[in-house]
């Protein structure tokens, strides 16, 4: 089985900020999944940056 190689990646995030005002504490733990999420995106687009740079 071949490499998988991604050659262009969109990232689209939506907030909408009255949502997180009336969620109260369900805000803040999806804030936090958020936040984690974005985390794991960013060092993996990092990692991709990385790969092709050494090439």
């Amino acid at each position: 089985m071949g490499a998988i190689e991604i050659k262009e990646l969109h990232i689209k995030i939506n907030v909408d900020n009255d949502a997180k005002k009336s969620e109260g504490k369900v805000a803040k733990s999806s804030k936090a999944d958020k936040d984690a999420i974005i985390a794991e995106c960013v060092e993996q687009i990092m990692e991709i940056i990385a790969k092709q740079t050494d090439r």
